[in-house]
């Protein structure tokens, strides 16, 4: 790994996908599904900007699509490291879609992705600390440590639950 600083921007990625045929349902709005691949994908890219390591999807929490999105229109994914743990990190992505023809843009969806590290093994590596810069830096890492308490103590349960079946 680099000396380099490790900061949230250093993680910013950007994506733009167009919503194509392959894309929607019946009534031409895109599969959620889609969305979520999108998601992912920019998730990994921010994370592995963050480690210079490969990094694997570890959770994705709850997603809610606050507005169709139609056949033609583009959509922004904005994906960046929010907060660091010793093998993980959570990355916040946002969703923005924009119908070209009208000009009007809008927030589509949201999400908060945990992001492992692996070696080629599938071991876990520790990933490099995350230095804070600005004070929106430090209010999405504070909301992070918050949101992956509970995170933990789902997949806590969820593993007890595993065990005794």
């Amino acid at each position: 790994m680099s000396d380099i600083l490790r900061t949230p921007e250093r993680s910013q990625v950007s994506m733009v996908e167009m919503v194509m045929p392959q894309h929607t349902n019946f009534l031409g709005s895109v599969f959620g599904g889609t969305i979520v691949s999108w998601v992912d994908i920019a998730a990994v890219i921010a994370a592995q900007r963050h480690c210079e390591q490969s990094v694997v999807t570890a959770s994705i929490d709850a997603m809610h699509f606050l507005a169709p999105v139609q056949l033609g229109w583009t959509v922004s994914i904005l994906a960046r490291v929010n907060m660091v743990a010793k093998h993980s990190c959570e990355v916040g992505v946002r969703v923005l879609a924009q119908n070209p023809i009208l000009g009007e843009s809008h927030h589509t969806a949201s999400a908060y992705l945990t992001m492992v590290s692996l070696d080629s093994q599938r071991n876990k590596l520790v990933m490099p600390h995350l230095t804070l810069v600005s004070e929106e830096d430090r209010r999405r890492h504070d909301e992070a440590l918050s949101r992956r308490k509970s995170r933990v103590a789902l997949r806590e349960k969820l593993l007890r639950q595993r065990r005794k079946s």
